[in-house]
This record gives structure tokens, C-alpha cells and sequence, in this order.
């Protein structure tokens, strides 16, 4: 079964390539183009992971991580972000989001994180740690 991944990310030709060179690696992308959509988009399904751009026209990608958090408090979000902009990727990290990118990023290290942020124990029926020493 593909990964379900919800991309929220107001430039849309950047969310059109992310979205097929995902789609050819067994991820299916639901892309948005604004806060307000991820938000929308997170109501109507469940996904196991997000790919959030900070810098949005209507919802800054704080502000939609804030609600993503409350909404669904177990599923990953990572931060995808411009260049100087790490202290706001730091500021999204203290608030629960699982790791962020510097944009452009390079796919295998994207991949990289969702693989590593969809094994990660999430408390569901899947919440052992399966690591080494783990829980």
C-alpha cells in the first residue's frame, strides 16, 4: 500500500514535480496550494505523513502546523523551507514538527525523511519501537 502524503506548498509547479517524482516511488501525493486547503485536506482523510512550506500566502506554515498538531497529534510533519529561514524551521521543530529541509531539496534525502518519519512509533497500533534497545 503507497504512503499517503499530503503536500501543502503555494508554489504550485514545485508541488507539480515533488508530486511525480513521488508518485513513481510508491508515495501517493495529495498536493494543496494553501494553508487553508491543508487544512481542508486533513479533515476530509488521513495521511501518514506532510510536507509543509513555511512561507504561504494565507496561512503562514506555523500557524497551519499549530492546527495539524491539534487535528492529528501522531502524524509527521516536515517542514520544508527557503534559504534563511532555519530559525523558523527551528521554531516549527519545538513545536512538534518531525524534521525540515532546505529548499530545493534533494529527493533522496526527502525520501530519506519520510521513510524515517513513517517507522518512527506514532502511539497507534503500531507504536512499538522496533529499534535496537527500543521500547
Amino acid at each position: 500500500m503507497p504512503v499517503r502524503l499530503l503536500l501543502v506548498d503555494d508554489e504550485k509547479g514545485f508541488g507539480e514535480i515533488l508530486t511525480k517524482r513521488l508518485g513513481r516511488r510508491n508515495i501517493s501525493v495529495t498536493s494543496v496550494l494553501s494553508g487553508k486547503e491543508g487544512v481542508r485536506a486533513l479533515r476530509g482523510q488521513d495521511f501518514d505523513v506532510v510536507l509543509l512550506d513555511l512561507k504561504m500566502e494565507d496561512l503562514d506554515g506555523i500557524e497551519v502546523l499549530k492546527i495539524f498538531k491539534i487535528m492529528a497529534p501522531e502524524m509527521p510533519v516536515i517542514i520544508l523551507t527557503g534559504h534563511g529561514s532555519e530559525q523558523a524551521a527551528r521554531d516549527g521543530l519545538a513545536l512538534g514538527a518531525e524534521d525540515y529541509l532546505m529548499k530545493p531539496c534533494d529527493l533522496d534525502e526527502l525520501l530519506g525523511k519520510i521513510s524515517s518519519a513513517i517507522q518512527k512509533p506514532q502511539g497507534g497500533p503500531h507504536g512499538t519501537d522496533q529499534r535496537p534497545g527500543g521500547g
